[in-house]
């Protein structure tokens, strides 16, 4: 039960800042969440803080590999191919 941050990902820390649980490190230059640690927010938000600040379309999957903000979601334009 925990997200994983894809090659999409920018190293731009801003999931690291904002995960509070601490989950988040930098690791041979790419982020990873470590499983034992992260609780998808559960119980304390709404949505997981780190894909709600995340400025990366599809960085951030569930273990199924759901994007957790899959393209169009931050601009709110779908594009053609996932219509």
């Amino acid at each position: 039960m925990a997200y994983e941050i894809v090659d999409s990902c920018v190293s731009c820390t801003a999931c690291a800042m904002v995960c509070p649980n601490d989950a988040i490190s930098e690791q041979d230059m790419q982020f990873v969440i470590d499983s034992t640690l992260c609780t998808e927010c559960a119980g304390d938000f709404d949505d997981p803080q780190c894909a709600s600040i995340c400025p990366v379309e599809g960085a951030i999957v569930d273990e199924l590999g759901y994007e957790l903000n899959p393209l169009g979601s931050l601009t709110g334009i779908i594009p053609l191919s996932a219509a």
